[in-house]
């Protein structure tokens, strides 16, 4: 019976979902400081062009980036089973830029794809020093683990500040760690791809994570591999978080806030909950960009800001929350 109540619902609420994400990247498309109208896009070159060129590869942009960073939320928080854990919070997007930073000073010239698998190589590590700090720490109160996340990635954020600010790479960091899509065209956003493939190989494995979320135990007895389940999604978490960073920067608090409020509505069991999760982290993003668009148009506000003031206020009430159902197990 319960399994029955819950189907629908969470069919609902996709379907839902996906509704919102096509009205506002129909809106998203439309929205530019250069005037296109429909009898513009259907007769003008130049009117296609913008489109072709700008307005789609941006919304695309948009979507993948949203869907993965919320999906990367999702898996961090069943593995570490926190509900306060995400990529902002555990150190991982830190790291990322970190990693970006030091392949920057190599060499400049790096290929993209070259810079992606620095960001992730650090992005991996910076999220094992923080799972094992976690496991090492007496008292694990669910406050505390984010806690530990955060005190990481300042510390990581003050390692690349200091060797950003004696490069005179201090405004390239600063785009790093706040995501903005002003400069996407088309042949600059492509890589993201990657991420939304990441996205969709979480899925393959979500029974497993399901298990491996409740714990090692649990998930050796029902014959799970519990090391390599772990290492499979921390590795897909990680890689879609450092090609966004890369891509268009870090997207704050939006793999924390997303799928606390999607598995509120249709509980915790991934295979349902990864897609409307992604769905959901893309509406936001979309809606925050539309925002950030028309607020001082024609100048912009970038998503990350957006999102950054919007995720730490639920980071707020989470937190103070009385009666904290949050508790890791």
């Amino acid at each position: 019976m319960i399994t029955t109540s819950r189907t629908p619902t969470a069919t609902v609420v996709l379907w839902a979902t996906v509704a919102v994400v096509c009205v506002l990247a129909c809106i998203s498309m439309w929205i530019g400081v250069i005037d296109v109208g429909l009898a513009d896009l259907l007769s003008d070159p130049e009117a296609r062009r913008v489109f072709a060129v700008s307005r789609i590869p941006r919304t695309m942009a948009l979507l993948l980036s949203g869907a993965a960073m919320a999906v990367s939320g999702l898996i961090l928080q069943n593995l570490v089973r926190n509900r306060f854990v995400a990529p902002t919070t555990a150190g991982t997007v830190d790291a990322a830029a970190v990693g970006l930073l030091v392949i920057t000073l190599i060499n400049p010239a790096t290929p993209v794809m070259g810079k992606v698998g620095f960001a992730l190589v650090f992005a991996l590590a910076g999220t094992a020093i923080f799972l094992v700090v976690v496991r090492k720490t007496r008292y694990r109160d669910a406050i505390l683990v984010p806690l530990i996340g955060l005190v990481l990635g300042g510390v990581y954020r003050a390692v690349a500040e200091f060797l950003a600010y004696r490069n005179n790479l201090t405004q390239s960091l600063d785009t790093w760690f706040v995501a903005d899509f002003s400069g996407v065209i088309q042949g600059r956003y492509e890589i993201l791809w990657l991420a939304g493939i990441a996205t969709a190989a979480a899925y393959l494995f979500a029974n497993r994570l399901t298990a491996a979320g409740m714990g090692e135990a649990f998930a050796t007895n029902i014959g799970v591999d519990y090391k390599k389940t772990m290492a499979a999604g921390l590795g897909i978490a990680s890689f879609a978080t450092a090609v966004v960073v890369v891509t268009v920067g870090a997207i704050p608090f939006l793999g924390l806030i997303v799928p606390n409020i999607v598995t509120l509505m249709v509980g915790d069991n991934i295979r349902r909950v990864l897609p409307i999760t992604a769905f959901a982290g893309a509406a936001m993003v979309l809606a925050c960009d539309i925002v950030g668009r028309l607020v001082i148009f024609p100048y912009e506000i970038p998503v990350g800001t957006i999102v950054g003031v919007l995720g730490a206020g639920v980071f707020l009430v989470m937190v103070m929350r009385k009666g904290n159902r949050y508790a890791t197990a």
